[in-house]
């Protein structure tokens, strides 16, 4: 009898701590949190826009495929105006560039960066090895996808607000 209460006690306590969200960088985890300056020197903490669905999007302006995947992105931040957000993280280390970029593209979401390139916290917590790189984030905060990008990001961004639509 003891033995079989001491494996159920033990089950027990595996399948609930195997449920627990934790953070990090996994699809089922809780997003780490990035508090950045913006264009005008102004944290923006990835934790204010719980409540939304969010796409991280780290880049930089002399990354040709971050720069070729924006007029995507504004189609669907356009698309989804006030259902979806985009938190994008410049690996930029000169101010200048970064801005001319943005202002060249029209990029219209949230844009932070410490002008740290890959000393910074953010490319620290996410394990940022190339650019571009994305994570898509339900309104808790939990990694719905990471590394998707043109039509696969498309499709699931509308599976998920679809429903929300009617």
């Amino acid at each position: 009898m003891k033995k079989t209460l001491l494996i159920l006690g033990f089950l027990c306590c595996v399948i609930t701590s195997s449920k627990a969200q934790v953070v990090g960088l996994e699809v089922g985890d809780i997003a780490p949190e990035i508090d950045l300056p913006d264009t005008k020197g102004n944290n923006v903490a990835l934790t204010s826009l719980r409540g939304d669905l969010v796409l991280i999007d780290f880049w930089a302006s002399w990354c040709g495929p971050c720069t070729k995947e924006h007029p995507e992105l504004i189609k669907l931040y356009n698309n989804y105006a006030g259902k979806l957000s985009i938190y994008s993280v410049s690996m930029d280390t000169k101010k200048p560039l970064w801005l001319g970029a943005i202002a060249k593209q029209k990029l219209p979401w949230i844009q932070v960066s410490d002008l740290k390139y890959w000393k910074s916290p953010a490319a620290v917590d996410y394990m940022l090895q190339s650019v571009p790189l994305n994570f898509l984030i339900d309104k808790n905060g939990i990694i719905l996808a990471k590394n998707i990008h043109g039509n696969a990001l498309n499709e699931m961004v509308k599976s998920i607000l679809a429903p929300q639509q009617n």
